[in-house]
């Protein structure tokens, strides 16, 4: 009894914050599935020219692979693939959520952004990428990391 009336007024918080109409703009459905890695990692080939790409709410990466049961494992397969500006090991922490937008795999009918903070040895400022578990869209390397 607890955890649906939680949930009921969870959708309700939710939906008063969220628009009716998404404000993603690189959502692809028909992008490729992405081929994972032995290392279980997404193979990223493609390179953002995109400034936004990431690093912008509305240009989230859209992790989308499968099921969105699988939404950490597949952020864990993007950013496990990812390195710095010279191929440096990067460290990452979800740092928060935000944005909700509607979306029809989410069980409540409204899905947020995941927010991560990432950051490699010598580097001076903490890079902020915004990441999209219900969404597809063609996967890439984000201005300023190489592919591992």
């Amino acid at each position: 009894m607890k955890n649906s009336l939680f949930i009921v007024i969870l959708s309700l918080i939710l939906s008063a914050c969220t628009s009716t109409q998404s404000t993603l703009k690189n959502v692809k459905n028909d992008a490729e599935i992405p081929k994972v890695s032995a290392a279980n990692t997404f193979i990223l080939t493609a390179f953002s020219k995109d400034k936004k790409y990431g690093y912008d709410k509305d240009y989230p990466i859209n992790v989308f692979y499968k099921n969105v049961a699988a939404a950490k494992e597949n952020q864990e397969r993007f950013l496990n693939a990812l390195a710095g500006p010279k191929g440096e090991k990067i460290s990452y922490t979800k740092t928060g959520i935000c944005c909700p937008f509607p979306n029809t795999k989410s069980e409540m009918g409204v899905a947020s952004l995941d927010i991560y903070s990432i950051t490699w040895e010598g580097q001076k400022k903490p890079i902020i990428l915004y990441l999209n578990s219900y969404e597809k869209g063609v996967l890439m390397v984000p201005m300023g990391f190489t592919a591992k």
